[in-house]
């Protein structure tokens, strides 16, 4: 058992939290309502947390977690986009770089891993329930935070045929610019479940 806490209480953050506890973990959500346990109380109290948090205020809130953060796994599913137009997501907040690389940067004593970026949120939990194989794209500095998380992929239902590790934290802009293409999908099929996916 690993103590995972999630900070965001959104659709990403809740759907993560109830595969993972299913999976024998114990699972922290940590939000900003009051009745819900907070952001600080959640990451000191985690051994590994997920940033489930809007990718365009993420680095602001994390850094404010250095502290708490520091020799810890930070598994970064965010992206962070600029204003959104049509209610949909806006350009790359970080062109050339990625929030993966600035929350890297930002919090040098935690070990960031980008992953579950390049889907809709129901596919993180649920991988099998699409047509054609997804994948999970793996982006970080250290070998044994990357194996760590591709282990909690694997709960999450992840077949290890499926993770494809990029190499370091720079390879997260890659999929971190995946994202562009998503309001294009959104408009044509509204809210399938969807990868973008490797194909051999």
């Amino acid at each position: 058992m690993t103590r995972i806490g999630i900070l965001g209480t959104g659709r990403v953050g809740t759907n993560l939290a109830r595969k993972l506890a299913a999976a024998g973990h114990h699972v922290t959500l940590g939000g900003r309502n009051p009745q819900d346990t907070d952001h600080r109380a959640t990451a000191r109290a985690a051994d590994i947390v997920i940033n489930a948090t809007p990718g365009d205020t993420s680095l602001d809130r994390l850094t404010d977690l250095r502290t708490e953060l520091t020799g810890k796994i930070l598994v970064d599913v965010s992206n962070a986009t600029g204003d959104a137009r049509d209610g949909l997501l806006g350009e790359l907040r970080y062109p050339g770089s990625s929030l993966a690389e600035k929350l890297q940067a930002a919090l040098p004593g935690t070990h960031v891993v980008k992953t579950l970026n390049t889907m809709l949120f129901t596919v993180m939990t649920a991988p099998e329930t699409l047509a054609v194989p997804p994948t999970a794209y793996l982006s970080g500095n250290d070998e044994h935070a990357k194996r760590t998380v591709t282990g909690l992929l694997g709960d999450l239902g992840w077949r290890s045929v499926q993770i494809e590790d990029l190499g370091d934290i720079t390879t997260a802009r890659a999929t971190e610019a995946m994202v562009l293409i998503v309001p294009h999908i959104l408009r044509r099929h509204g809210f399938e479940p969807f990868a973008v996916s490797l194909a051999r």
